[in-house]
C-alpha cells in the first residue's frame, strides 16, 4: 500500500511546475444578475462559477437577482445558472483588471435544465458542454413525479431496461444497452456501491436526500475504471443552501408504510446534508395468481441514512466527506405467477435476505489560480449479506478501498488537461469459497491505473474530449478446494494490464445565442469498458486466467431544439459488441476449452434511443423516451456457429426488450401538481420462472402500466400528496413469473422548512 501511496505522490509532483506558475488569489470578483425571459430579475437560482480547469464554485441570487464571486483569480471562467424548467447559455468570460463584472443570464424556459454534471468527463462540466450521453434527474422532478427509488427514475432513461422481480424492495436488476445486469456501475457521493463484480441490487436504492441523479450510458471505463462497462448511475445528496429541514410520510397499499427525515444548510466555511429514511411493506398477502397458496413471505423492510458534510478550507479549497448506512431485510417467496411447464412447488416461505452495507468518502479539491487544480479522494465500502434458505444459510462480503489523486491543468481557454492515479482493493468473501480444510477463505484484487483526458473546446460549438486508462488488475494467489463438489485446484496470482480509451464529441449546428433560443448538436463517442471477474466466478472456476468481460462500443446522434428550446428532441443510435463472456463449459463445449468456465462467449446489440421533452408556458412538461434495440446471442469463440446451451446463434439476450417507451407528464398550476406515467414494455425472451435455463426458453408478454397522482399545498411548508400505481389494475410481470404488483393507492403528507 506504501507503494501504491508513493505513486499518487508521483502523479502529483509531475505537476508541481505548472501549479508554481498559477498566480495568487487577487481581490478579482466576478458579479451579475440572473433575469428571466422578460428581464425580471430571478431570486434564488443557483449560480455556478467554474474554471477553465474545471473547479466550481456556487452562490445563490439575492432578492434583485444579483450574484457576486469575491476573491477569484484573473482567468477564464464559465458561469452558469440553474433554475428549474429553464436553461441559459453558459457565459464566458475572462476576468482582469476590474474582474469580470456586468454578467447578465438570461433564463428561458427550456424543454431539458442545463447542470452541472460530474460524471461525463474527469472535470465537472455544464450539461450542454457534455460529450457524454448523459441523462440528469434533479431532486424537484422525483418530488414531482413521486419517485421514492432510484429505480423509478432509472425508468425514464431510454436505453436502459429496469427488471423488477415483484413488489417493494425485489430483487431489481438493470440492463444498460443490452449489456449484463452486472454492467452498471453505481457511485453514491464518491463511494462504490457494486459487490466485487459488478453486482447491484436496485431494489433498495432511495431518493431520500438526492439532490440529482445523474445516468450516463455506455461504457465509461476511459473514466471510472473496473465495473464501468455499460453506463454509470451515479447520485449527489443535497448539500449546503440555507438552512432547512423537511419530512415525510406516506402510507399505502400492501401494508407499505415510508418515513423520510432530512436537513441541510450552511453556516460560515461549512456546510451540511443528512437524510434518514425507514420503509416497510407487507407485500403481498393474497392468493398467488392461478393458483389456491396463499402468498407469505413477501415482507420488506428498510433503513437508509445519508450524511454529507464540506468544509472551505479556503476560496479555492474544500474537503467533502460524506457517508452511507443502508439495512434492508426481505423475505422471498419464489416465482408464484406464470407456470409454463407445471414446475411451481408452492411459496417459499423459508428463504429470506439480509444486506447491511456502509461506507464512506473523503475528498480534498484545491485551485491555484483559474488554471490548476488537484483533486484527492479515498474511499471504503463494507458490504454484507445473510440469506437464509430450505437448503441452509449462507453469507457474502465485499470489502472495497480506493484511493484517487488527480492534476487539472487548463492550458488555455480551449484546451485542457487531467491525469491521475487511481489505487483500490476489494476482497470478496462467501460461505460458498473455501480452501483446503473448508474454512472461508477470501478472493483478493487489487488494481493500479493511470489515466489522462484531454479537453478542446472551440467557438462554444465544439467539444472534444478524448482518454484512456490503463489498468493494471493484480489478483492474489488462490488455495485449491478440494472437498468442493468440483473440486478447485491452487490459483496461483494472475495479473493483467488492459487499457479502455475513449473519444466523444459534440459540436452545435446551431447555438440559441444565434437561432433565438432554437439550437441543433450532434454528438457522438467510441469506447471500451470491462468487467473483471467477481469472486464467486474466480472461486467456481479451474481457470487460472480467467479474464475481464469486455465491451466495444459506439454511438452516434442528434439533439434538436425548437420553439426557443421549450421542445427538446434527441436521436441516438449505438452499437455494442460484448466479447470474453464467461460461460460454464458443458459438454457441448469441451472442445472449445479445457476448463470449467471460460471467455469463449460473445454477443451484441445495437439500437436507437430517442427522447423528446417539452415545456409549455402553462406549466405542463411532457418528458417521453423510445428505445428500440435489437440483441443476439453469437457464436462462441472458434466453433463453426455454436452458441452456449440452451441458446442458438441469433436468439436476443434474456430480459432485452426490442421495444419499450415511457410518456410522462408533469402539470403544475399555482399550488397543485398533478403527475402521469404510462409505461410500455414489448415481450422478451426469459427462462423458466422455477427451474431457470434448464426449464428452457420462453417468451414472456409484454405490458403496459399507468401511474398517476397529485401533490397540493395546503399551508405553507405543508404538502398533502396521493397517487394510485399501475392505475388499471393490469396484470402483469416485469419478470417471467413474479407478478408485480396491483393498483395500489398511497397518501402522505410532507413538510419542509426553511429555504
Amino acid at each position: 500500500m506504501v507503494r501504491r501511496f508513493s505513486l499518487l505522490l508521483s502523479v502529483l509532483s509531475l505537476f508541481i511546475p505548472l501549479l508554481a506558475h498559477a498566480q495568487a488569489v487577487s481581490s478579482l470578483a466576478a458579479r451579475g444578475r440572473v433575469v428571466d425571459p422578460v428581464d425580471r430579475p430571478v431570486a434564488g437560482a443557483s449560480v455556478v462559477l467554474r474554471s477553465s480547469a474545471g473547479f466550481i464554485r456556487r452562490t445563490a441570487t439575492g432578492p434583485d437577482g444579483t450574484f457576486e464571486f469575491a476573491g477569484i483569480a484573473p482567468g477564464d471562467y464559465d458561469v452558469m445558472a440553474t433554475v428549474d424548467g429553464f436553461r441559459a447559455d453558459p457565459v464566458h468570460g475572462t476576468a482582469a483588471g476590474d474582474g469580470l463584472t456586468q454578467i447578465v443570464i438570461r433564463l428561458r424556459l427550456s424543454g431539458i435544465t442545463d447542470t452541472v454534471v460530474v460524471s461525463a468527463a474527469q472535470v465537472d462540466m455544464p450539461l450542454s458542454q457534455a460529450t457524454a450521453n448523459v441523462t440528469t434527474i434533479r431532486s424537484s422532478e422525483l418530488l414531482d413525479h413521486q419517485m421514492t427509488t432510484v429505480a423509478e427514475a432509472l425508468a425514464l432513461v431510454p436505453g436502459f431496461t429496469v427488471a423488477p422481480t415483484g413488489g417493494a424492495g425485489s430483487l431489481t436488476s438493470l440492463f444498460p444497452r443490452g449489456g449484463g445486469s452486472d454492467y452498471t456501475l453505481v457511485v453514491a457521493d464518491g463511494i462504490r456501491l457494486n459487490s466485487m463484480g459488478g453486482g447491484f441490487d436496485f431494489g433498495h436504492l432511495s431518493t431520500a436526500g438526492l439532490d440529482q441523479l445523474e445516468v450516463v450510458r455506455g461504457p465509461q471505463s476511459a473514466v471510472f475504471g473496473a465495473d464501468a462497462i455499460g453506463g454509470v448511475v451515479q447520485l449527489q445528496s443535497k448539500l449546503g443552501g440555507p438552512p432547512a429541514m423537511s419530512a415525510e410520510v406516506e402510507t399505502g397499499g400492501y401494508g407499505t408504510n415510508r418515513l423520510t427525515l432530512g436537513t441541510t444548510g450552511s453556516h460560515g466555511a461549512v456546510g451540511w446534508g443528512a437524510s434518514v429514511e425507514r420503509r416497510s411493506s407487507q407485500g403481498w398477502t393474497d392468493v398467488a395468481p392461478g393458483t389456491a397458496d396463499h402468498v407469505s413471505n413477501d415482507d420488506d423492510q428498510s433503513t437508509a441514512v445519508t450524511l454529507v458534510s464540506e468544509v472551505k478550507l479556503s476560496r479555492d479549497g474544500t474537503l467533502r466527506a460524506s457517508g452511507r448506512l443502508e439495512s434492508n431485510d426481505r423475505g422471498y417467496p419464489g416465482p408464484f405467477g406464470t407456470n409454463p411447464i407445471g414446475a411451481y412447488g408452492g411459496i417459499d416461505r423459508v428463504s429470506r435476505g439480509r444486506n447491511d452495507n456502509a461506507g464512506g468518502a473523503v475528498t480534498f479539491t484545491q485551485a491555484w489560480g483559474a488554471n490548476s487544480v488537484i483533486r484527492g479522494q479515498a474511499s471504503y465500502a463494507d458490504l454484507g449479506s445473510q440469506f437464509a434458505s430450505p437448503w441452509g444459510d449462507s453469507t457474502s462480503r465485499t470489502r472495497r478501498w480506493t484511493a484517487l489523486a488527480q492534476a487539472d491543468h487548463s492550458f488555455s481557454p480551449s484546451v485542457g488537461l487531467s491525469a491521475g492515479l487511481d489505487v483500490n482493493g476489494e476482497r470478496g468473501e462467501s460461505t460458498y469459497i473455501t480452501g483446503v480444510e473448508g474454512q472461508t477463505i477470501p478472493v483478493s484484487r487489487h488494481d493500479t491505473a493511470a489515466f489522462a483526458e484531454a479537453r478542446f473546446r472551440a467557438n462554444d460549438r465544439l467539444t472534444i474530449t478524448a482518454g484512456a486508462r490503463a489498468d493494471y488488475l493484480v489478483r492474489a494467489a488462490l488455495e485449491a478446494d478440494p472437498l468442493a463438489w468440483t473440486p478447485r485446484p491452487e490459483m496461483p496470482a494472475d495479473n493483467l494490464v488492459s487499457v479502455n480509451p475513449r473519444i466523444a464529441a459534440g459540436y452545435f449546428v446551431r447555438t440559441a445565442a444565434g437561432s433565438a433560443g432554437s439550437w441543433t448538436r450532434v454528438h457522438g463517442s467510441a469506447g471500451t469498458g470491462i468487467r473483471p471477474p467477481g469472486a464467486l466466478e474466480i472461486a467456481f472456476t479451474d481457470n487460472p486466467g480467467l479474464k475481464p468481460e469486455r465491451n466495444q462500443s459506439i454511438d452516434a446522434g442528434l439533439e434538436q431544439a425548437f420553439r426557443n428550446g421549450r421542445v427538446v428532441l434527441d436521436a441516438t443510435v449505438f452499437a455494442n459488441r460484448y466479447t470474453d463472456l464467461i460461460v460454464a463449459v458443458g459438454r457441448s463445449l469441451q472442445d472449445y476449452s479445457q476448463f470449467r468456465t471460460d471467455n469463449i462467449s460473445n454477443a451484441r446489440a445495437y439500437g436507437l434511443e430517442t427522447s423528446a421533452a417539452v415545456r409549455t408556458i402553462h406549466g405542463l412538461h411532457v418528458r417521453a423516451t423510445y428505445t428500440w434495440m435489437d440483441t443476439a446471442v453469437l457464436a462462441v469463440d472458434r466453433s463453426n456457429g455454436l452458441a452456449p446451451p440452451p441458446f442458438t446463434v441469433g436468439d436476443p439476450l434474456l430480459r432485452r426488450p426490442g421495444h419499450q417507451g415511457v410518456v410522462d407528464a408533469v402539470w403544475k398550476h399555482r399550488a397543485v401538481t398533478v403527475f402521469g406515467r404510462v409505461e410500455a414494455r414489448g415481450s422478451v425472451l426469459d427462462v423458466e420462472p422455477s427451474l431457470g435455463a434448464f426449464g428452457g426458453l420462453f417468451r414472456a408478454p409484454g405490458y403496459v402500466v399507468t401511474d398517476t397522482g397529485m401533490t397540493a399545498r395546503v399551508a405553507r411548508g405543508i404538502d398533502v400528496l396521493a397517487r394510485v400505481d399501475n392505475l388499471f389494475n393490469g396484470a402483469y410481470e416485469a419478470v417471467y413469473g413474479y407478478p408485480a404488483p396491483g393498483r395500489t393507492f398511497t397518501v402522505g403528507v410532507r413538510f419542509a422548512a426553511g429555504r
